[in-house]
């Protein structure tokens, strides 16, 4: 007998236990695990790394104001009243690369043990929590593994270990396990339009001796991209079937997230038929997968391009922020969020929505 499921069965991202990707530091001072920290931090700049700790103030008044403090400069300051959420915190955390995560206070799914002789004991109460060790840290080269972490685990003596003062070495490392979990890209063919303006499908319009789709999926597909179709209603596995109703491009942008949270979606309209495979191209070098998305912008254009765009993984979460705000246009999340600009000329990216565009655009092509 089929078990009853109350609750649609969503593809879910692929969360640790605070955070999209994180790494806890245990077996230290917290103020030694916080220098190691913020060393890393400054030999990664260009990923966006948080860092999740407890505070150790004592006898701490709830606020009954919450206060969000900006600095000019674009820092902020927030002290407010709340509690642990692991569904909150990955919210919160789900534009970061990295998480760093004190682990002498919360668990995380992957693991630094750093061999600290005055803190055995504090690693013997979490022995439990190192399921996931990436690597050691000897805060003295003479410390010995302790006893009963051989006896746990037989192997640990084979895992790769640093001293404290090896920063670029441990940064290396970190910088590996960020890149092992960078999204893969599909691409999405926006073909689920209703061509008001033109009077007939722009997908199905001929400027190359076929269907402009299938133009559109092909530039994605010779780049190695698994490539949909956005449609109305799906007939086969090619195609994604918009679940977010009247939206247009954003509900097939979201769309294509519910199907599979866990890639970067590269969108292109078919009603850019300038587009060629160079600019293809030069969109998937120039990603930045610590950027929300990588977007085209006309070089005389004041904004960019949402329809010839990669689409990371934590632009979903912010897609649905701004559903949820009344907003369906996927231009003004790129506006207004850390976006990768890619500038190319005007020509390449004219839209062709009327039958008297379509006439001129197809002679241009032909000539």
């Amino acid at each position: 007998m089929k078990k009853h499921s109350k609750h649609t069965n969503l593809e879910r991202r692929n969360n640790d236990n605070h955070a999209p990707n994180e790494i806890s530091i245990l077996g230290a001072n917290c103020s030694v695990i916080s220098d190691l920290v913020h060393q890393v931090s400054r030999k990664l700049p260009s990923y966006k790394l948080a860092y999740f700790d407890a505070s150790h103030a004592k006898n701490v008044e709830g606020n009954q104001l919450s206060e969000y403090v900006f600095h000019h400069q674009g820092n902020l300051q927030i002290t407010t009243t709340g509690n642990l959420n692991k569904y909150q915190q990955r919210l919160d955390f789900a534009q970061f690369d990295y998480v760093f995560i004190n682990g002498n206070h919360y668990q995380g799914a992957k693991q630094i043990l750093i061999l600290d002789e005055a803190k055995e004991a504090s690693v013997l109460k979490r022995l439990s929590q190192l399921d996931n060790i990436q690597f050691i840290i000897k805060l003295n080269s003479e410390t010995e593994f302790f006893d009963f972490l051989v006896e746990k685990y037989p192997n640990i003596k084979n895992k790769i270990c640093y001293s404290i003062d090896e920063v670029d070495a441990i940064s290396n490392h970190i910088n590996n396990l960020i890149q092992e979990k960078i999204a893969p890209i599909k691409g999405l063919v926006l073909v689920g339009g209703k061509s008001t303006r033109m009077g007939k499908d722009k997908s199905e319009l001929n400027y190359f001796g076929k269907p402009q789709k299938e133009v559109a999926k092909t530039l994605l597909e010779i780049n190695n991209l698994e490539t949909f179709y956005s449609v109305q209603k799906a007939e086969n596995e090619s195609e994604i079937a918009d679940r977010f109703i009247d939206l247009g491009p954003f509900g097939g942008i979201c769309s294509a997230f519910q199907k599979d949270p866990n890639s970067a979606w590269f969108v292109l309209a078919t009603d850019l038929p300038f587009v060629d495979e160079s600019i293809i191209k030069l969109v998937l070098e120039r990603r930045n997968s610590s950027k929300v998305a990588t977007a085209i912008k006309g070089k005389n254009k004041d904004f960019p391009e949402p329809l010839i765009t990669i689409y990371e993984p934590k632009a979903y979460p912010l897609l649905l922020q701004y559903l949820a705000q009344g907003y369906s246009c996927p231009r003004k999340m790129l506006i207004n969020s850390d976006v990768e600009i890619v500038e190319i000329d005007d020509d390449f990216i004219r839209n062709v929505n009327t039958p008297e565009e379509y006439r001129a655009a197809k002679e241009e092509i032909s000539s």
